[in-house]
C-alpha cells in the first residue's frame, strides 16, 4: 500500500482520498470549520491549513535526494494548503501544527480573524460546551485580541422558520447550512445574503425555512448562529447525559442520541450510521420526544383510574384473565420490541391459542421522502410480521369484538390506535392495555399496565430493510435493578444528585416495567410459567439464535464491554 508521512510518522492508505478525512478516520486531530464528510468542500474557513511537500528526485538518475542525516530531502510548498482539499499521494509529507511553527501561527491568525466580529456571548449561547469555535480557540487560538474597534452588528434572534432561530452576528460563513439545503435536503431554502463582513445565511424574502430537515443545520453549525427554537435556553450539554438509541418515528430506525436531564428527555440528535441515516435526522422525528415526558402511564391501574400495588394487582389481573380464558383477542404493536412481541405470542399460546395475532399498521401515504422518512410510521412492523402478526385496521378489530367470540381485548403498546378504537369499542368487552401514555378515554379500560418505552428498557427493533437494532435504557424507572441503574449513562448532576435536592423531581421517574417482564410475571401468576428468564440478555441471546433477522443485532452491554477492553488496550499501547 502507498505510504505518506504526517509529522515524520509513516501512514498507509488505500484508494486515495483527502488528507483531512484520513486524519478524521484515524484520530489525528486537525482543526476545521467548513468541512463536513457528507458535503462538498469549499475550503473557505482555512482552519485546516498544513504544510505539504514531496521528496526531491535527481532529474538524471531518478533517485531520491537525501539530507546529510540520510532522511529524504523534501521540497516543501511555498505556503500552507487546506488539508480538506489535499489529495493523498505516495510519499506525501505533511507538517501540522505539531511540528510547524508556520502552521501554528497561521491557525492563530485565522482564529483571530474569525473572532474580530464574533460576539463574546459564550455564557448565554446555546452552543457553549459543544462549540467547535470555542474548543479550537482554547486549543489553538491567540492569547488575546488586538481588535479594539466596535464589532459589526447584524440581525439577531431572527426566526427563520418554525424550528430554527438565527443569530447572524455569530455566523462565520462556513456555508455548511447552505450546502446542506442544496445537496442533502435539496430544498435550496438557504443562501448567503449581502457581502463582505455583513453577510449571513437567510431565506428568500418572505419565505420561511420550513425544510423538514431544517434542524440538521443546527447540528452542523460550528458556532451558535443557528439554534433550535424548541431547545433554546433549556439545558446545557454538560447538564445532560446522552445515550445511543434509535428514532421510532418511522420504519427507517434512524440512529440518534437521546439527551436526558432530571429524568426528562430534553432533545434527540442524530448519531452517525452511514448504512441507515448517515448523519441526519428529520425534524418531526427529533421533536417527537415530548411523548416520553407527558401523560406517562405510571403505576398499575384498575377499573379506570384506581392505583393498585404491583404484586396484588398482578394477582387480581391473573384471576381476571382466567375468567376470560379462551376468549381473549390479542393485539400486539409495531411500536413494541421484538422481545415483547415474541413473549406475547408465547403468552397467547397459554391462555387463548385460538386468537389471531394482530397489529395495527400506521401507514401515512405521502409522508415519506427521498432522504430518510418512510410512509410506515412504526419502528418494528418488519419484526411484527416476521413473528407472525397480521396487520388489521382498527375497524376490523372492532368488528371481531362485536361477534361475541371474544370477551377480553388484550392490547399491547399502541397508544394511537387504542385512542381511535375506544369510541367504537363494543359495550361489554373488557380491555387490558399496556400503555406508554394515558390516552383519552383510558378510564374505560379495565386494567392499565404502564409499559416502559424504548428509552427505558432494552429492546430490539427491525427497520424496513430488515436491520435489527438493540437499544439500551436512557432513563430511570422506579423498579430498575441496581445493576441497571449503575449501567445507565448519567450526567454529573444526575449521578451526584439526591432525592432531596431542589432540582430533583422524583415524579419524573415513571413506575413502569418492560411489557415482556409483565407478561412473564402474569404467566407465573396464572400458573402457566413461560420457559423464559426475566433478564433481558438471556432472552436476547435466545432470540438471536432463533430468529434469522436478529443475526445482525449487537447487544449494547456487550458492545460497551468490548469498547472498554479496546480502550484499555489502546491506552496501554500509547503508554
Amino acid at each position: 500500500m502507498p505510504t505518506f508521512y504526517i509529522d515524520g510518522q509513516p501512514y498507509t492508505y488505500e484508494g486515495g482520498g483527502k488528507l483531512l478525512q484520513y486524519c478524521l478516520d484515524h484520530g489525528i486531530e486537525i482543526p476545521f470549520f467548513c468541512y463536513h464528510p457528507a458535503l462538498s468542500i469549499p475550503a473557505n474557513c482555512r482552519m485546516c491549513l498544513v504544510e505539504t511537500g514531496l521528496p526531491q528526485k535527481d532529474r538524471q538518475t531518478g533517485e531520491y535526494l537525501r539530507e546529510p542525516d540520510g532522511s529524504l530531502k523534501v521540497a516543501w510548498g511555498p505556503k500552507p494548503v487546506p488539508a480538506c482539499t489535499t489529495d493523498l499521494v505516495p510519499d506525501l509529507h505533511v507538517r501540522t501544527h505539531r511540528t510547524s511553527q508556520t502552521v501554528r501561527q497561521t491557525q492563530q491568525s485565522v482564529l483571530e480573524f474569525i473572532l474580530i466580529n464574533h460576539p463574546l456571548d459564550c455564557p448565554i449561547c446555546d452552543q457553549a460546551g459543544e462549540c467547535p469555535l470555542q474548543i479550537w480557540t482554547y486549543k489553538y487560538g491567540p492569547e488575546g485580541s488586538r481588535f479594539e474597534e466596535e464589532k459589526v452588528h447584524k440581525p439577531k434572534r431572527i426566526r427563520l422558520g418554525p424550528h430554527v432561530v438565527l443569530d447572524a452576528e455569530r455566523c462565520i460563513n462556513c456555508t455548511r447550512c447552505v450546502r446542506f439545503t442544496e445537496e442533502i435536503s435539496q430544498s435550496r431554502q438557504l443562501t448567503i445574503v449581502h457581502r463582505g463582513n455583513l453577510n449571513y445565511p437567510a431565506t428568500a424574502q418572505g419565505q420561511p425555512f420550513d425544510d423538514p430537515y431544517s434542524l440538521n443545520t443546527v447540528d452542523i453549525c460550528p458556532v451558535g448562529a443557528l439554534t433550535s427554537a424548541d431547545h433554546r435556553f433549556k439545558a446545557r450539554p454538560w447538564e445532560m447525559n446522552y445515550t445511543p438509541t434509535i428514532c421510532t418515528g418511522c420504519a427507517r430506525g434512524c440512529n440518534a442520541y437521546v439527551w436526558v436531564r432530571d429524568n426528562l428527555v430534553m432533545r434527540l440528535t442524530p448519531r452517525k450510521n452511514l448504512a441507515i441515516n448517515q448523519y441526519w435526522l428529520c425534524d418531526e422525528g427529533r421533536l417527537d420526544y415530548a411523548k416520553y415526558n407527558e401523560r406517562r402511564a405510571s403505576g398499575l391501574r384498575q377499573a379506570g383510574d384506581v392505583p393498585v400495588a404491583w404484586e396484588e394487582g398482578l394477582e387480581a389481573l391473573a384471576l381476571f384473565i382466567e375468567k376470560h380464558q379462551g376468549k381473549i383477542l390479542f393485539v400486539g404493536s409495531a411500536y413494541a420490541s421484538v422481545e415483547t412481541l415474541y413473549v406475547l405470542a408465547a403468552f397467547r399460546e397459554q391462555v387463548s391459542p385460538e386468537s389471531p395475532l394482530l397489529y395495527v399498521p400506521h401507514i401515512q401515504p405521502g409522508w415519506g421522502d427521498h432522504l430518510l422518512r418512510k410512509d410506515d410510521r412504526t419502528p418494528n412492523s418488519y419484526g411484527a410480521q416476521a413473528l407472525g402478526y397480521r396487520p388489521a385496521a382498527v375497524k376490523e378489530i372492532a368488528a371481531l369484538l362485536e361477534g361475541g367470540s371474544y370477551t377480553l381485548l388484550y392490547w399491547v403498546e399502541d397508544d394511537p390506535a387504542l385512542a381511535e378504537l375506544l369510541p367504537i369499542l363494543p359495550a361489554g368487552v373488557a380491555v387490558v392495555a399496556h400503555l406508554y401514555q394515558l390516552v383519552e378515554g383510558y378510564e374505560r379500560l379495565d386494567w392499565v399496565l404502564p409499559a416502559a418505552t424504548h428509552l427505558e428498557s432494552f429492546g430490539t427493533y427491525v427497520n424496513f430493510e430488515g436491520r435489527a437494532q438493540t437499544v439500551q435504557p436512557a432513563r430511570q424507572w422506579q423498579q430498575m435493578k441496581p445493576e441497571d441503574w449503575f449501567y445507565l449513562p448519567k450526567s454529573r448532576l444526575d449521578a451526584a444528585g439526591q432525592a432531596v435536592d431542589r432540582w430533583r423531581h422524583p415524579e419524573h421517574i415513571p413506575d413502569c416495567l418492560p411489557s415482556y417482564q409483565m407478561l412473564l410475571k402474569l404467566a407465573q401468576k396464572l400458573r402457566k410459567p413461560l420457559d423464559w428468564p426475566s433478564d433481558h440478555l438471556p432472552i436476547w441471546e435466545k432470540l438471536r439464535a432463533t430468529l434469522p433477522f436478529m443475526a445482525g443485532a449487537v447487544y449494547p452491554k456487550l458492545l460497551r464491554k468490548e469498547m472498554f477492553r479496546h480502550n484499555q488496550l489502546e491506552f496501554a499501547i500509547r503508554v
